[in-house]
């Protein structure tokens, strides 16, 4: 199997570590983006909405520095802090970026810090 590693700068400083993706079996493995402001390092909002929009922006910075939208995404796996919590402000803002038919996605609770979500994708090369 080959596999290369590919990074990018356009996602924000602190997810540093995270903008790297694996590309493999025509596929393009993104680790998670966070809601954290690119410029500051800041965790941007305190709303379900505000960190659902600017991981979003984040996630689709990274995607477009290797040429891929959110149409080539075929499986998103998202991290929700808090679970219990009201979600559906991050199903409207997700619905905003990712068009039907979705890509399969995962949704699971976990405990992330200071941030409520976090998304990882897998999207298809060209």
């Amino acid at each position: 199997m080959s596999r290369q590693q590919i990074s990018t700068d356009l996602a924000p400083s602190p997810a540093g570590p995270y903008s790297q993706a694996i590309a493999a079996n025509g596929f393009l493995y993104t680790a998670g983006q966070t809601p954290h402001d690119p410029a500051t390092g800041e965790t941007v909002g305190t709303t379900i909405e505000e960190q659902t929009e600017q991981t979003m922006k984040n996630l689709a910075a990274v995607l477009g520095a290797h040429g891929l939208d959110f149409s080539n995404v075929v499986k998103a796996t998202v991290h929700l802090n808090h679970p219990g919590r009201d979600f559906a402000g991050f199903n409207a803002i997700y619905a905003g970026f990712v068009e039907t038919p979705y890509p399969a996605r995962t949704t699971v609770g976990s405990f992330l810090g200071d941030f409520l979500v976090e998304i990882d994708v897998v999207a298809a090369l060209p």
